[in-house]
């Protein structure tokens, strides 16, 4: 399927598009400047909305590196946060010390665990306009990240971790988890070139394993437009979990036969659902 936008042609294989029924429209590592974005969403009341992207577990910023290029090209200010990957309720106190900054409105993506954080810190903020999930957690209040994972068979998350406990300085003890290097691609980035997913291997940042265990307190997909890509070829969070949360949140779901790191496989894919967020948000502030 070929997806037309911007002036220029993007080719993106193995992808089929289905709209839900339902859709209610209503510390950094930049990409660009938080001022810069500040600056643009400020020039004019139909600016376009700067892009906030939440990366999740074993990743870091650099995980949305070339969807960053591609939204930048077209002309979109973009922050690609840091996510401390402790917990949902503290993570999500971090990114909104982001949102808070960025002024004017802004379109949150999660990826991962960091559809966790997105579902809270969006919640009451009136400038995030809409929120795209991309191989993301969409949990209701009361659930975790871990129980969601294991509502429907097929995650092999487990066996490949690699816990690593430490004492705190209150002298308590917690547990951080890695996936062990040598299982890291095929876990995770199965359809990126090897030598790119060593790389991802080894720059991987750890979670709490508390963070995947404490549950949600609040859902901004409730109140808020969503946008959701699927990926039918994820061992972390299976296919199965992500329809059945897609569905309820009555997102415009995208499914793609790509592993849990779609948006290193297929950046393209993920900015054009962005954008179509973007555009659909800003046509309806119009």
């Amino acid at each position: 399927m070929v997806s037309i936008k911007g002036g220029r042609k993007r080719l993106v294989t193995g992808v089929v598009s289905t709209l839900t029924a339902g859709l209610a429209l209503g510390a950094f590592a930049l990409g660009g400047t938080a001022n810069g974005a500040s600056e643009a969403a400020a020039a004019g009341r139909h600016a376009k909305p700067t892009i906030v992207l939440e990366h999740g577990a074993f990743a870091d910023g650099s995980s949305w590196n070339g969807v960053v290029a591609d939204l930048r090209a077209d002309g979109y200010p973009v922050v690609a946060a840091a996510n401390p990957l402790r917990g949902p309720a503290s993570d999500a106190a971090a990114l909104r010390t982001v949102l808070d900054h960025v002024k004017g409105p802004k379109i949150l993506v999660g990826h991962s665990y960091g559809g966790n954080v997105i579902s809270e810190a969006a919640t009451d903020d009136p400038q995030v306009k809409a929120l795209v999930y991309v191989a993301a957690f969409l949990p209701a209040p009361g659930e975790s990240a871990v129980e969601l994972t294991n509502k429907y068979p097929g995650s092999t998350l487990p066996d490949a971790l690699d816990p690593v406990t430490y004492q705190q300085a209150d002298g308590s003890t917690a547990t951080d988890l890695y996936i062990q290097q040598d299982k890291f691609r095929h876990q995770f980035a199965a359809d990126v070139p090897a030598d790119q997913a060593t790389l991802m291997a080894a720059g991987q940042r750890p979670i709490a394993q508390s963070a995947l265990e404490e549950k949600a307190t609040t859902a901004a997909w409730k109140t808020k437009p969503t946008w959701d890509i699927v990926t039918t070829r994820d061992l972390n969070i299976p296919a199965a979990v992500q329809r059945y949360m897609a569905k309820r949140a009555h997102a415009r779901t995208t499914e793609v036969a790509a592993s849990h790191s779609v948006a290193v496989s297929h950046p393209h894919l993920v900015a054009d659902v962005i954008e179509q967020a973007a555009r659909a948000t800003t046509r309806a502030l119009r």
